[in-house]
């Protein structure tokens, strides 16, 4: 069983920048790939960003490629999202998420954080 906790989101201004944190519990942690997503209000989920379990790989969506950057650092059990050149597109809740398969291309993912509200005013 893995919890997920994310923070670090906010209001911001087109432009701007946030880092968002995924704190995961757990001694398992360094074996699941872990994946940002999103969703805004009347929106489908997007899946945005993904690490391997090594932090080796990384996957990300076109809407965010060159402004966002997703890392993590297993000896603190934490995913991090980095997100500069922020647009009030880039508006939604932000979800963290565990994946047992380890690689980016997983499908499935199996544990999930309660979300973070990320605001970008224009």
């Amino acid at each position: 069983q893995v919890q997920l906790v994310e923070s670090g989101g906010g209001l911001v201004q087109a432009g701007g920048s946030l880092r968002l944190s995924c704190a995961a519990s757990g001694r398992t942690f360094s074996m699941y790939a872990m994946g940002w997503f999103r969703q805004a209000p009347g929106k489908e989920r997007e899946s945005i960003a993904r690490i391997n379990w090594s932090g080796g790989s990384t996957y990300y969506a076109d809407s965010v490629k060159g402004r966002f950057t997703i890392s993590r650092d297993n000896a603190k059990n934490t995913v991090y999202l980095q997100m500069n050149s922020l647009k009030p597109e880039d508006t939604a809740v932000y979800y963290c998420a565990a994946s047992r398969a380890g690689h980016i291309t997983a499908e499935e993912y199996d544990y999930w954080g309660q979300g973070t509200q990320v605001t970008v005013s224009s």
